[in-house]
């Protein structure tokens, strides 16, 4: 009778409080921002991915004949202050900033996700261990201490992502255990404790995939604040190192030339606030869509 209980259990759904894949994907469709925020996200990561073959110049080669030239027929986007095209530098300064908002939330997630079960389905010490540093590390503002974990690593932007990610860490084990705590409880999860279901079948087959859906729709809002984030950094010369392009180290150089050339600072600022929109209006409908409530 417990392994026929046990055959059950395995064969039974995981996704007890996630809507379905259809209604998901019908809810999000009819989501207008949410469709806008995904073309806008889709849009820059196409353009990261084709830089290395569309037919722009060198993003580092220097024309001291074409010193911060208006946007014409030649430079779309005009020239920076070294005569470089500002499309081109435009173009793969956004594989530095969607790589950094990705990766850097791939390891708060990784970290994050983690501690936060643990925390939350066991509880005890280890909750109060794992709740007790969450805490410190919230008591910083996000930005702040980003700043001082890139500037202790070095300027560089795999160890601004690093920073970013730590930085990222404590907002996903807070939401992790608090969705743990919620899910735990439910009766399907009593009953696989009481037919004998090891707990880590019991995590992955039932905690894990109940608990992801606002996982990712707050990984989706945290990519804007790292993209934020890794352009603050690269402005204040702790992220990307030049030549290599990034738009916060364009604005950086733009900012002593807001007089004569307006364009240095116009785009790489449009293209901050054209993919954080993007990445906030996609989080917006996926909540949405996930939300078991509104099916």
């Amino acid at each position: 009778m417990a392994a026929a209980d046990t055959n059950v259990a395995k064969t039974a759904p995981a996704m007890d409080l996630a809507p379905s894949e259809n209604r998901v994907w019908k809810k999000f469709r009819s989501h207008k921002s949410a469709m806008l925020g995904g073309f806008l996200v889709l849009f820059f990561i196409t353009l990261a991915l084709l830089a290395p073959v569309l037919p722009i110049p060198d993003p580092a080669a220097t024309d001291w004949g074409a010193i911060r030239k208006a946007p014409s027929a030649a430079h779309w986007m005009g020239t920076d202050d070294l005569g470089r095209d500002v499309l081109s530098r435009m173009i793969w300064g956004a594989q530095a900033s969607l790589l950094a908002g990705v990766i850097s939330v791939a390891i708060a997630m990784a970290v994050g996700v983690p501690l936060g079960i643990v925390a939350g389905y066991f509880g005890g010490w280890p909750d109060a261990i794992i709740s007790r540093c969450t805490e410190a590390l919230l008591a910083a503002p996000f930005l702040i201490l980003a700043i001082a974990l890139a500037a202790f690593l070095g300027p560089s932007l795999s160890n601004a992502m690093i920073a970013i990610g730590i930085s990222a860490t404590p907002l996903f084990i807070r939401l992790t255990r608090g969705q743990v705590l919620n899910v735990k409880v439910e009766d399907y999860v009593d009953s696989a404790r009481a037919i004998g279901l090891p707990t880590r079948l019991i995590l992955s087959r039932y905690i894990l995939p109940n608990v992801l859906p606002p996982i990712l729709v707050q990984a989706t809002l945290t990519i804007a604040t790292a993209i934020i984030a890794e352009a603050s950094l690269s402005f204040l010369g702790l992220g990307q190192q030049p030549p290599a392009p990034s738009w916060g180290s364009m604005l950086n150089t733009a900012k002593n030339f807001l007089n004569q050339a307006p364009w240095m600072a116009l785009w790489p600022g449009i293209s901050i606030f054209l993919v954080v929109l993007g990445f906030n209006l996609l989080g917006d409908g996926l909540r949405d869509a996930l939300d078991p409530r509104e099916h």
